[in-house]
């Protein structure tokens, strides 16, 4: 069996660029390493590299999404407060998706860090059981139970009314700290 090569540096690069920019969907580390033939750390320091020279490339839970700046329609955001427990996470997360509006981060103030800001990135109840999914095989914890429950999401919709509903249904689920 013949061992693939590795596509090096500066080539390696434009080919994680064109193919991000080519996808719809995210791409994982382990799936560019892979075409690559290098390592993931490979691909987290050329994806460092990339963004450093202002590519609009962020790192979901689902994989690396590249983001066009020119953006064909108008689209809205809105942050909004929430304040509930971690295990009702997906419920908060299907909420606002039902509503056709996307969950872009989550942010918190942490006492000794500041404002700390996580990619979600989750538009439909598919992405929101992925991100679930992914926070339980790592064993990762919410940032929100740093908080003690509270946290902002921003949130992006293609229309006011969108966003609007969206906030509705967490006021009524509980969840909107409101002002």
């Amino acid at each position: 069996m013949k061992e693939e090569k590795k596509i090096l540096g500066e080539q390696r690069r434009k080919l994680i660029l064109q193919w991000l920019k080519e996808s719809e969907q995210p791409l994982t580390g382990a799936e560019l390493a892979a075409k690559t033939n290098v390592s993931r750390q490979v691909i987290v320091q050329d994806i460092s590299l990339l963004k450093a020279r202002n590519e609009p490339i962020i790192a979901t839970s689902q994989g690396y999404l590249y983001l066009p700046t020119n953006v064909p329609h108008e689209t809205y955001t809105r942050v909004v407060a929430c304040y509930h427990a971690p295990e009702q996470t997906k419920e908060e997360l299907q909420l606002i998706v039902d509503h056709g509006v996307t969950v872009k981060d989550v942010k918190i103030e942490h006492p000794v860090y500041g404002d700390l800001t996580a990619s979600v990135m989750v538009s439909n109840r598919l992405e929101v059981e992925q991100f679930i999914q992914k926070i339980e095989e790592t064993n990762s914890s919410y940032l929100l139970q740093l908080t003690d429950g509270t946290h902002l999401h921003t949130l992006e919709a293609d229309s006011i009314a969108k966003l609007d509903a969206a906030c509705l249904a967490l006021k009524k689920a509980g969840f909107l700290i409101e002002s």
